[in-house]
């Protein structure tokens, strides 16, 4: 999976953990990206905003944090306010490659993941962001029947080398700290897959249809 090519590379996820879980492993795999990784909640969380200051060490990377609300109600977000969040964090640059949610999240189910992916999409389709390439997670939980695994029919689909794989575990677990029988530890994919979309026009399709396969 290592790839000597350079790319740049913007992650944008919710939540400081998110691009771990979901993209952790294929960051490590390619160590020449450069990266610059968006969270849009918790910069106010004395808990969670350091560790993922030091989750941007282990990965190589450049990012930033908003503080959009993440109460556990879920309360709806504004669209402009979770575009303009993105814009207003991200660098004013082309990448190669932009890595964000998907529509339909990676398990039932964070409002916070769907909001995210939608506005990624829609500011991708209106050129307010810009990128040759956008990937989408690619997981799904069978409606809360199992923890979240990877989708083997997804565009890209790549197994983690055994190293790869604890070098992220450990990011979960000792950078961010949650404890072994966690919800975070125990779903750690050993594989991470994405929906792949070269142009705009088929991710708006896509997210018009909720980003499921029809």
């Amino acid at each position: 999976m290592v790839n000597n090519t350079q790319k740049s590379v913007a992650v944008i996820v919710a939540h400081p953990d998110d691009e771990t879980l979901w993209a952790g492993g294929t960051i490590l795999s390619h160590p020449q990206w450069k990266v610059y990784i968006i969270s849009l909640c918790r910069a106010s969380d004395t808990n969670r905003a350091p560790k993922f200051l030091e989750a941007l060490k282990v990965f190589k990377a450049e990012g930033m944090m908003g503080d959009l609300d993440d109460g556990p109600n879920q309360d709806p977000l504004d669209e402009k306010e979770v575009e303009e969040t993105i814009i207003g964090m991200l660098p004013r640059k082309h990448f190669d490659l932009i890595i964000s949610h998907n529509p339909n999240g990676e398990y039932t189910r964070h409002l916070r993941h769907e909001e995210v992916s939608r506005s990624v999409i829609r500011l991708w389709d209106t050129g307010k962001i810009t990128g040759n390439i956008l990937w989408t997670f690619a997981y799904e939980d069978g409606g809360k029947k199992y923890n979240p695994k990877p989708i083997e029919s997804a565009n890209i689909y790549q197994v983690l080398t055994k190293h790869i794989w604890l070098r992220k575990y450990r990011t979960i677990t000792e950078t961010y700290g949650f404890e072994k029988n966690s919800f975070e530890a125990v779903t750690t994919p050993g594989a991470e897959a994405f929906w792949q979309f070269t142009n705009p026009d088929d991710a708006q399709k896509w997210l018009i249809k909720g980003g499921v396969l029809k």
